[in-house]
């Protein structure tokens, strides 16, 4: 068994947004041709009222294509870490042989699963605006996830120059703006109070909030506005129905309480998503824009991302000598 640490994992990923990008891409279109396996999240929470924000996600995954990999991240996610400052999510992933099936290496997630996630929406952002790629973004939420955004956002958008900063706390924007300009310096970082009229300014928004319920419409943004739904519990219901959506996998995002799950019991239906991401990289289908419309990328996070990144760590810390092994994890 090699176990990674939080430090192997980052080592091995700091400045590799181009590369994970492409894997992340690569993954979509394996997806999108039925060449992965994804059984439905486990969500695990708990009976106690000082539980209710709290619960940990079971993510099992299989990546065929070239490099298969196959295990199941572990993710805790308790939303008030984040007053007593420290990091709301924590996770593990293991990783399985496909030769005999046992366990070979546990690798920290939290780092894996924020750069998956970043790539994911950087990676979404520039299919989505390719036509017209936007100068500027609004980060809605000063946490761990849009810093990783705005990371691969300039690697992904060249020509990103500013990044406006709103959290519901206005110190902790204020604080936020020598994190992102550490994490994008080709980026002004600056915070900015009033939410809606920067709705207005920017064509380019990203949602990473702690939000359980929807708190959000889009009425304020300007026209041609793409909007990046990581926390997927944003936006209103109706916000969704009038908007042309983009989602990772129509099955996974329209449960679990997320803004789209709420959307279908209104509709009756799922036809208000109008693509999945991986159809549109491998160009089997095409998203027709409107002025009117904002376009939404709710993405649920698959776990497929996570096993491929894991694995792509694992490949490159045993090139490095990294990590810890222990030979007798297992019996002989």
């Amino acid at each position: 068994m090699l176990i990674l640490r939080r430090t192997d994992v980052t080592d091995v990923l700091s400045g590799r947004e181009t590369e994970i990008i492409d894997l992340v891409a690569d993954t979509y279109r394996l997806h999108d041709e039925g060449r992965t396996s994804l059984p439905h999240s486990t969500f695990l929470r708990f009976p106690e009222e000082h539980h209710a924000r709290d619960r940990i996600i079971g993510l099992p995954a299989y990546r065929g294509g070239r490099r298969p990999a196959a295990g199941m991240k572990w993710i805790a996610s308790f939303p008030g870490n984040v007053a007593a400052g420290t990091e709301r999510a924590s996770a593990a992933i293991v990783l399985n042989s496909l030769d005999h099936g046992r366990p070979v290496a546990l690798v920290e997630g939290a780092v894996v699963s924020a750069k998956r996630t970043a790539a994911s929406a950087a990676l979404a952002a520039a299919e989505l605006t390719a036509a017209r790629p936007p100068a500027s973004v609004l980060l809605v939420g000063c946490g761990v996830i849009n810093l990783e955004i705005l990371r691969f956002l300039a690697a992904a958008l060249p020509g990103l120059t500013e990044a406006a900063l709103y959290d519901t706390d206005p110190a902790r924007a204020e604080e936020f703006t020598a994190r992102c300009q550490e994490a994008a310096p080709a980026v002004k970082a600056h915070a900015v109070a009033d939410l809606a009229a920067a709705l207005g300014e920017h064509r380019l928004v990203s949602l990473a909030t702690t939000a359980a319920a929807p708190h959000l419409d889009l009425a304020a943004c300007g026209p041609d506005t793409t909007v990046l739904h990581v926390s997927l519990r944003d936006l209103t219901a109706e916000t969704i129905l009038g908007a042309v959506n983009v989602v990772d996998d129509t099955d996974h995002v329209c449960r679990e309480r997320t803004s789209l799950d709420l959307a279908q019991e209104i509709a009756g239906d799922r036809g208000f998503v109008a693509a999945e991401i991986g159809a549109l990289l491998r160009g089997r289908v095409t998203l027709e824009r409107t002025p009117e419309r904002p376009v939404v990328y709710s993405p649920f996070g698959l776990g497929v991302l996570d096993i491929a990144l894991a694995e792509y760590v694992r490949e490159e810390a045993g090139r490095r000598g990294l990590g810890v092994r222990v030979d007798d994890f297992l019996p002989a």
